[in-house]
C-alpha cells in the first residue's frame, strides 16, 4: 500500500473512531428511549407517556419542579383534567423540563430520571410537587432531599445516589429546556396540546379546568 493509501486509512479510522465515541456518549440517555413527537415537539428526552400512548390527543406541560405556579395547577387542575380525559383514553400526558427556576431545579429534573431508572418517575414526580416548599432554592430540592425522597419511595438508593452524582441525565433536562426555548416556552407552567390532525394549541399559566376542557372538546 503507497503512502497516500496509509493516510487514507488512518483518517478514515479516526473519523469511525470519533462517530463511535460521539454516539457512545450521547446514547447513555436513549438507549432506552423511543423516539417520539408529538405535534411540532420532539418529546423524546421527557418523562414516560401517561395514559393511552394511542391517544389521539396529546397535552404536553413544561414544567420546573420549584414553580408554584406548576405546584397549584398539580394539586388543582391536573385531577380533573387527567379523570376526564386521561384516565378515559381520550388524551395522553407527557412532561418536559423547563428547569431554570434555581440552581436546584436542573437537579430536580435530573433526579426524575434517576427515579425512571427504576420505574418510578411519576411516583418521583408526583413526590416532588407534594413535597414543594414556597421559597425557591431554600434547600428542599438539594441534592441530600432528593436522594431523602427516593430512600422513601423505596428506591435502590445506592444507585440512585450514582446516577444524580454523576450527572447521568444533564445533557436530557437541557435538551428539554432547549425544546422548550425553541417553541417560545418562556415561563412555566406552559401547555401544549396537540390534537388528531397535529392542531397545536398552547396555554400558558396554571389555567383552570374550565380552559382545558374548551380546548380538549374542541379536539375531540
Amino acid at each position: 500500500m503507497n503512502k497516500k493509501g496509509i493516510l487514507i486509512g488512518i483518517i478514515v479510522s479516526i473519523v469511525i473512531i470519533s462517530v463511535i465515541v460521539v454516539y457512545s456518549s450521547s446514547s447513555v440517555e436513549t438507549e432506552n428511549l423511543d423516539v417520539r413527537t408529538h405535534g411540532m415537539i420532539s418529546t423524546t428526552m421527557g418523562s414516560p407517556i401517561l395514559g393511552n400512548t394511542s391517544a389521539q390527543i396529546t397535552i404536553v406541560e413544561f414544567g420546573d419542579y420549584q414553580c408554584h405556579q406548576c405546584y397549584n395547577w398539580f394539586h388543582n387542575t391536573k385531577s380533573t383534567v387527567f379523570q376526564n380525559y386521561v384516565d378515559t383514553g381520550k388524551a395522553n400526558f407527557v412532561f418536559m423540563d423547563l428547569a431554570f427556576l434555581g440552581r436546584d431545579s436542573p437537579k430536580a429534573a435530573q433526579a426524575s430520571y434517576c427515579a425512571e431508572d427504576q420505574g418510578k418517575y411519576w411516583e418521583y414526580h408526583n413526590q416532588l410537587y407534594t413535597a414543594q416548599e414556597s421559597q425557591i432554592d431554600n434547600g428542599w430540592a438539594n441534592s441530600e432531599r432528593l436522594k431523602a425522597f427516593a430512600f422513601s419511595l423505596g428506591l435502590d438508593v445506592e444507585l440512585f445516589d450514582s446516577c444524580l452524582d454523576s450527572g447521568k441525565y444533564t445533557k436530557r433536562v437541557q435538551y428539554n429546556i432547549a425544546e422548550a426555548k425553541k417553541l417560545g416556552a418562556n415561563g412555566t407552567p406552559t401547555f401544549f396540546i396537540i390534537g388528531p390532525d397535529g392542531q397545536q394549541q398552547k396555554l400558558v399559566g396554571a389555567q383552570p379546568y374550565s380552559v382545558f376542557k374548551q380546548v380538549l372538546d374542541s379536539m375531540i
